[in-house]
């Protein structure tokens, strides 16, 4: 009698090449979560810069350091991919760019157009 074995199959992540169009997909729930953790931050930015001048001159002191630049880029980062990435889904579920190649050139744009956006404004800002 010849016994099968059920053993895990190991799975090198980093030899597994994702197509854009799951990249895209992934980058895109990755966007809202980070999206949805960082409203507190700014909500509490708002807030501060409501309180009146002082405030409002705090709150661009905190906007304005060294050590909030990388969270501003990953904020733009993540609003502008997940903007692109939303109109591409939609146009999906509009059955428009189904087709597989049709899908992926949609993905390089996002890509694309999210790359070319986030260093507009990253440079204009800085």
């Amino acid at each position: 009698m010849a016994k099968t074995r059920n053993r895990p199959v190991y799975l090198n992540l980093f030899q597994i090449r994702l197509p854009a169009t799951a990249i895209v997909s992934f980058g895109h729930r990755v966007a809202g979560v980070l999206l949805f953790l960082m409203i507190p931050g700014l909500i509490y930015l708002l807030d501060l810069s409501l309180r009146g001048p002082a405030g409002y001159q705090q709150a661009l002191s905190i906007l304005g350091s060294g050590w909030f630049r990388l969270p501003a880029i990953v904020l733009i980062w993540a609003f502008v991919h997940h903007f692109f990435a939303g109109i591409r889904f939609l146009l999906i579920d509009l059955d428009m760019g189904i087709d597989k190649d049709a899908a992926r050139r949609s993905a390089y744009l996002v890509h694309g157009a999210t790359l070319i956006v986030l260093l507009v404004v990253v440079l204009k800002q800085w």
